[in-house]
């Protein structure tokens, strides 16, 4: 079962982030490989079927389970530099690739201890529409067991030939790149990159460990 609360807490920790139509879409369209649906598609379809198992694999095993479908998913690496901020093109490459893989870990990390539960929850895409010149943004809901819809945006944009999450907003309007971003300069200002990479890495942990 994955209650509201889980949900907030998924967006304030990181990610969160969350899903689409998995089932039934009100969007009666067809998923072509590189549309924004086939990619929330396929994030909610692997998180339906984690949920699904989610006592028997344990949280180790949904961590395993989730980690390739949320990596390509979403483009981490650009999340991790627009949450760095302007510091970013100042760092060493190794500090960089350091935080990319800290913030990923933590963020799938973060999925496995809250998608720990199945009761029926389905979801649904009730809008795609254009944000600026390249975004799009999906909106989206997930409706719990008691019918009751809670709406989880996503904010997209195309890398490569695939569109990748760069933001999530929980009850439609809580930026969770907006959140990241004022725990990042918070870290970076007291304690530098060092800092910021072992809080990740601690974070990670504590998920992972199921504490």
């Amino acid at each position: 079962m994955v209650p509201i609360r889980k949900l907030h807490t998924l967006g304030a920790s990181f990610a969160v982030f969350l899903m689409a139509s998995v089932s039934t879409t009100s969007l009666a369209v067809a998923q072509a490989a590189d549309t924004p649906e086939a990619t929330i598609g396929s994030l909610n379809a692997a998180l339906l079927g984690t949920m699904k198992q989610a006592q028997s694999l344990g949280v180790q095993g949904r961590y395993q389970a989730l980690s390739p479908v949320l990596a390509k998913t979403y483009d981490t690496a650009l999340m991790a530099r627009l949450a760095v901020g302007q510091g970013w093109s100042s760092l060493p490459p190794a500090q960089q690739e350091e935080i990319i893989t800290s913030f990923r870990r933590m963020m799938i990390a973060t999925y496995a201890k809250r998608f720990d539960g199945f009761s029926g929850e389905s979801f649904q895409i009730v809008e795609i529409s254009n944000r600026g010149t390249a975004d799009k943004m999906v909106k989206t809901q997930i409706i719990q067991s008691n019918g009751k819809p809670v709406a989880i945006n996503y904010l997209m944009r195309k890398s490569g030939p695939d569109w990748k999450i760069v933001d999530i907003y929980l009850d439609g309007t809580i930026s969770e790149l907006a959140s990241r971003r004022a725990e990042f300069s918070t870290i970076l200002k007291s304690g530098g990159p060092d800092a910021l990479i072992a809080s990740l890495k601690k974070q990670g942990d504590k998920l992972l460990s199921g504490s």
